[in-house]
Parts: C-alpha cells; sequence; structure tokens
C-alpha cells in the first residue's frame, strides 16, 4: 500500500440486473434459500450507477491504487440492455480514467448475446466470463429456463458472435456431480476456450448431505482428477485452468489471487441495483442477509464496510481465519480451510473446514506428485519467496498480504485480455 494511502485496493462487481432469464437449479442467487433479491429493482438505474462510481473514485483515491477492476454482474447483466450497457461503459472510463487505469468485464449466461452485444464488448475493450457446464447433455441437466427447456444452442450461439468480434471468453463451469469430467474438458477446449474455471458446487455442511450419499465422499475430484491428469500430461497447459493454476502457484510457494484457497482478505465488494453495498454475496447460501452489510453507495463510501459489518471487515479486509479443524493439516497455508461460504455449519459457524475438504486434499495431493514438491518444500520456497515462517505447518500464519486483490472465483472476475 502507498505510504499516502489509507485503505486497501479493491475490485468491484455491480449487480446492474437482480433478475436472470435463466433459473440453474444450482444458483446461489434464487435457488438457495435467500430471497433479498426479491425486493431491489429489477434494474441499476443511471443515477445509482453515477453514484456507485463516485464512491469507487473515492475509494481509489484512498487507497491509491493505480487500477480498478469493475465486473458487470447479475443477475444476468444483459437484461441491463446493450444500450444502458453501452452508457455505463462509457460513463465508467470517463469518470475514473484519469484516477486510475479502469478494467471492466462482464459476467454472463451468454444466451442474449447477439452481435450488438459483441460489438459493444469488443468496442469498451471488456473481458467475459461465459457459464457453459459442457456438453449438452451435462449443460442442459442443470442450466435451464423457466420453463425447464434447456441453453445449450443458446449459449453457443452466444459464443460464436463473441467470436465474430474477436472477443475471447473465459468459460465458467460448474462441476456436475456423476458427470463426466474429461469428457466436459475436451468438448470445452474443443470449442476452442483457452481459459477454464471449474467451479465447486455452493454447498455448506447443512446441506451436502445427501451428496455424498449418492456420490461418494470426494465427488468433485472424482470430476476433476481425470482432468488434471490430461491437462498435465497432454502438454495442454497453456490452457489457463482454475483451479489447477493456482493450487500449483501456492504448491510452488506463490499466493493464491482466487478466493476459493487460502485466507487472503477477498478485497472485493457489491452493489446491489438498489445501491446496497454487499461483502461476499456468495454468502447467501449459509442463510437469509449473510451478504448484506447495511450500507448503501447513496450513504456512505467503502470503507464504511470496515466500522459496520464485523464479519465483512473481518474477511474482506483481514482475511478469513483459519479453522480450527485445519491447524494440523500439512496443506493449510495452501488450502487455508477452502472457500468461505463452503465451511459454513448452524452450530460453529465458519469454524469448518470445506464441505469439499476431501476433494481438495486429493487434487493438492496430485499435483504435488505431478510438480514433485513436498509440503516441507513448499514452506521453504514460501519462506524465501514472502518471508512466511518455515515451520508453517505448525506456527501461528504471520502472512503480509501483496495489494493485488484477489481475483473472483465465484462470480469469476474474467483476467483481462
Amino acid at each position: 500500500m502507498p505510504e499516502s494511502a489509507t485503505a486497501p485496493a479493491l475490485q468491484f462487481v455491480l449487480k446492474v440486473a437482480s433478475r436472470c432469464n435463466l433459473n440453474c437449479t444450482y444458483c446461489y442467487v434464487y435457488n438457495k434459500g435467500d430471497t433479498s433479491w426479491q425486493m431491489r429493482p429489477r434494474l441499476m438505474s443511471l443515477e445509482t450507477f453515477a453514484v456507485a462510481l463516485d464512491r469507487i473514485e473515492n475509494h481509489c483515491r484512498a487507497s491509491g491504487q493505480t487500477e480498478v477492476r469493475i465486473t458487470f454482474h447479475g443477475g444476468e447483466p444483459c437484461l441491463l440492455g446493450p444500450d444502458r450497457f453501452d452508457q455505463f461503459c462509457t460513463l465508467a472510463r470517463r469518470r475514473l480514467a484519469d484516477r486510475c487505469a479502469v478494467l471492466l468485464s462482464i459476467q454472463t449466461n451468454g444466451t442474449l448475446i447477439n452481435e450488438r452485444w459483441a460489438e459493444l464488448l469488443a468496442k469498451h475493450d471488456v473481458s467475459v466470463g461465459l457459464s457453459l457446464d459442457g456438453p449438452q447433455t451435462v449443460n442442459d441437466a442443470l442450466r435451464v429456463d423457466f420453463r425447464g427447456n434447456g441453453t445449450y444452442d443458446d449459449i453457443i450461439r452466444g459464443l460464436s458472435f463473441l467470436r465474430g468480434a474477436g472477443v475471447a471468453p473465459q468459460i465458467l463451469c460448474v462441476i456436475h456431480f456423476g458427470a463426466d469430467g474429461l469428457d466436459v474438458h475436451r468438448h470445452l477446449v474443443g470449442l476452442g476456450a483457452r481459459r477454464i474455471n471449474y467451479l465447486l458446487p455452493d454447498f455448506t455442511h447443512e446441506t451436502a448431505g445427501s451428496v455424498f450419499d449418492t456420490y461418494g465422499e470426494t465427488p468433485c475430484a472424482d470430476y476433476l482428477l481425470p482432468v488434471l491428469d490430461d491437462w498435465w500430461y497432454s502438454g495442454a497447459t497453456d490452457v489457463r485452468v482454475s483451479p489447477f493454476h493456482d493450487m500449483a502457484r501456492v504448491i510452488l510457494g506463490g499466493e493464491t489471487y482466487i478466493d476459493v484457497i487460502g485466507n487472503r482478505p477477498y478485497q472485493y465488494c457489491f452493489v446491489e441495483t438498489d445501491g446496497s453495498i454487499e461483502g461476499l454475496d456468495v454468502l447467501r447460501v449459509c442463510g437469509q442477509g449473510l451478504s448484506a452489510t447495511g450500507i448503501r453507495v447513496q450513504t456512505e463510501d467503502f470503507m464504511a464496510i470496515a466500522e459496520r459489518s464485523p464479519l465483512h471487515r473481518k474477511i474482506m479486509f483481514q482475511g478469513p481465519s483459519l479453522p480450527s479443524t485445519c491447524r494440523s493439516c500439512p496443506e493449510r497455508e495452501t488450502c487455508g480451510g477452502g472457500y468461505l461460504p463452503h465451511r459454513f455449519s448452524a452450530l460453529r459457524g465458519f469454524d469448518n473446514s470445506s464441505v469439499w475438504c476431501k476433494d481438495l486434499l486429493r487434487l493438492f495431493g496430485r499435483l504435488r506428485e505431478h510438480i514433485r514438491m513436498s509440503p516441507q518444500e513448499t514452506a521453504s520456497r514460501r519462506a524465501e519467496l514472502i518471508g512466511a515462517p518455515a515451520n508453517w505447518a505448525t506456527a501461528s500464519s504471520s502472512k503480509t498480504y501483496p495489494e493485488q486483490p484477489l481475483l473472483l472465483q465465484r462470480p469469476e472476475l474474467a483476467p483481462v485480455k
């Protein structure tokens, strides 16, 4: 942090649409119990967007950051319409360009992308995250519209428009339990994907029991391990695959830039269509209102989170605590307990390892076999690279984190083109 800065660098997710044109059964916004979306305007107004930009500019001034990432999200952000989206992008660059570099991205289901949308995304140099869960039979099992119809054909059509405009999206693929992960991966690569992010489904210790009963104790690893081996041995590591890339990075002693592993401060926040500021929005899966901070861009700056919401102050600016159940684990400083929402239980709150703990340990173990690096060697490299204690497997963590914010795992803030 620059000496004159009084706040950490942040990135911002603007939820410009509170509704979606799809009804994906696993969606954490609409189908995991939280109903706060029902109380918000369907679309973000120009006035709310402009006020949000004022708050973002104020924060950049306080943090001294030289670039700011803004992600358009929802619901489905393309419901905003191309004309208003064009206006929003133009206004964002005009208002913030003198303060810092503006990096724009959008997370979309792709079904509304047409030639006009593709041209706008290229015009404004917007990085695109496109949701697609694999071949048609896999994708259309859960990624459906409100009539229960599959969406694969509409997504592929949107993808073709993007490519026609020279826009290469990152593919976000939610793991489908019991599906052939390798078949999914080869399908996505066959479509030309060069960046793929496999997402662990959003379950907590309260909701995952039936998954294990049906699919065994490591359903995510069963899906991902064949993908990992193929990615490693086929010479296709030039295809950036998350979470493998960041897991390898931390095994080699580096820092994670995704929030599914590690306990770095998240350093991003959300603005809803009504101007409400939220912390990690996936906390919706843990209970009604847990993502809320109680503040709005119309009245307060983003750093007010630190005063108003102890939970979000902790996870955004200090970093989540390591679960007590993870303190003796050899991957405690690489995995860090897993993604925060996946740690939740009614009895212990977030003081649990991830519901996908066994899956993550199998993935770390396989990557360590490929890289040929033990946890002890990771500790030594980390001590050399960032000054962490070499005995971190048993010592209390004393890391200091770089100012580079995390890239979002969920929703993904697509890497800049």
